[in-house]
């Protein structure tokens, strides 16, 4: 569809430092993203701009440079850590005559090399669909053209206008094919509301340590590595909390400064997980030097998608990578925890996360007395002993059992729609 240059796989990096605020990138985060696209970095173009120029981004002093620099190294492409308007983009590319992508379209790549799930690959379709219908203007050198010779004169699609129809047609069967997952996922939430089983989430910085966090409490083995957008696909596990029974543990994609718009929209159908769960694991890399920025990130993401509201608990990881950190739980004024400290990777602290989401789950836990008259003892009994929440039990002379229970507000209430006898009758004043 597009008269462009090929990309490869040796490039030329551009990093400008802009003294307006909003517009900062950092070099070593894209020296990441780069290398988790399987790109070789051949030199790094650095600069500084109080704000970008209209036609090349940098000022043209800085573009001949970037050109040099292509020519000298032979290098296929140049990748800036910027988000480029589509003019842009055409004019570097005409200038560098090789191909240039930002860092939008960056992740983009990551993001269609990591996808392994029919959903996850039709998310990042429809992303990059949305992302190269603005450029397509830029695209063609011959885009108003019309098929000229005998039979094929007058009146008809130019060749700007079929790509834009092409494009329209398979974003909207893209949707449709993505309503249907979405409608599958409400399913499943649906009927863990209805049995009252609570979600939690991971959500944090990309690289943070999610999956390794993920598999460390589920076994699950998902793919975990050093590298940004490790995980693109959802995986959710069942595990066990101490007082509050199964729950579902949601493994998500991790977020970065300045997510594309056209990602966010696309992984709405992921991150409904996140918006309607019980509890947001937000794990942090306490070893990165800007952690502090990285959450104030990732909670600019929770606010555009809506989850801004749902209860957190931070998780600050790789406790391993600092010198005489121990593992803890930081707790507010109320003493509820708001802060575990971890290592996913070397199993430090596990046992103070489950404490903490016990605490955290499980705020509403009700205990009774029940007096149980003899004929329904062997019905009830057994199910409070699956429950795990007997105190003490004892049998008075007419043959009832005095029964202490302590047990989560939701199995009390579960049990109580479930039995047609009230388990309230039974409750001793």
């Amino acid at each position: 569809m597009f008269d462009r240059y090929e990309a490869g796989e040796q490039a030329i990096l551009v990093h400008i430092n802009f003294t307006q605020e909003g517009e900062w990138e950092d070099l070593s985060e894209c020296e990441m993203l780069v290398s988790s696209a399987g790109v070789n970095t051949l030199r790094v173009v650095t600069g500084s701009r109080k704000t970008p120029h209209p036609k090349y981004y940098v000022g043209e002093g800085k573009a001949q440079e970037i050109a040099d620099a292509v020519r000298a190294e032979g290098a296929e492409i140049v990748i800036f850590n910027h988000s480029l308007s589509p003019a842009q983009e055409r004019n570097l590319e005409h200038l560098c005559k090789c191909r240039v992508v930002d860092r939008t379209g960056l992740i983009l790549d990551i993001f269609a090399q990591r996808a392994r799930t029919h959903e996850g690959k039709l998310q990042v379709e429809l992303a990059q669909l949305r992302h190269l219908s603005t450029r397509l203007i830029r695209g063609w050198t011959h885009l108003e053209r019309q098929k000229g010779g005998i039979g094929l004169r007058g009146p008809g699609e130019t060749q700007l206008e079929t790509d834009r129809r092409l494009l329209r047609d398979r974003i909207k069967s893209i949707l449709r094919r993505l309503e249907k997952v979405s409608k599958q996922r409400d399913q499943g939430r649906r009927a863990r509301n209805r049995a009252d089983i609570p979600t939690i989430s991971l959500v944090g910085y990309t690289n943070a340590g999610k999956s390794t966090l993920f598999n460390r409490i589920t076994n699950a083995g998902v793919y975990a590595a050093d590298q940004l957008f490790a995980t693109l696909d959802p995986t959710l596990r069942k595990i066990e909390v101490a007082d509050v029974g199964t729950s579902i543990l949601a493994d998500t994609v991790g977020f970065i400064r300045h997510l594309p718009h056209d990602l966010v929209a696309a992984f709405k159908a992921t991150l409904k997980e996140t918006q309607e769960a019980s509890l947001l694991l937000h794990v942090v890399d306490a070893s990165d030097e800007r952690y502090r920025e990285n959450i104030d990130a990732v909670d600019t993401v929770l606010e555009e998608i809506e989850a801004n509201e749902v209860p957190t608990l931070i998780v600050m990881n790789k406790i391993d990578n600092l010198d005489g950190c121990e593992p803890r739980i930081e707790r507010d004024d109320e003493g509820m925890p708001v802060r575990v400290w971890v290592s996913a990777i070397e199993g430090l602290g596990i046992d103070l996360l489950f404490e903490a989401l016990t605490e955290r789950l499980s705020g509403t836990m009700v205990k009774h007395t029940l007096r149980l008259p003899p004929q329904l003892i062997g019905r009830y009994r057994s199910k409070f002993y699956q429950l795990g929440c007997i105190l003490c039990e004892e049998y008075e002379s007419d043959g009832s059992l005095v029964i202490d229970i302590r047990l989560p507000l939701a199995d009390w209430s579960r049990l109580q729609k479930r039995e047609s006898t009230s388990l309230g009758d039974f409750i001793v004043a």
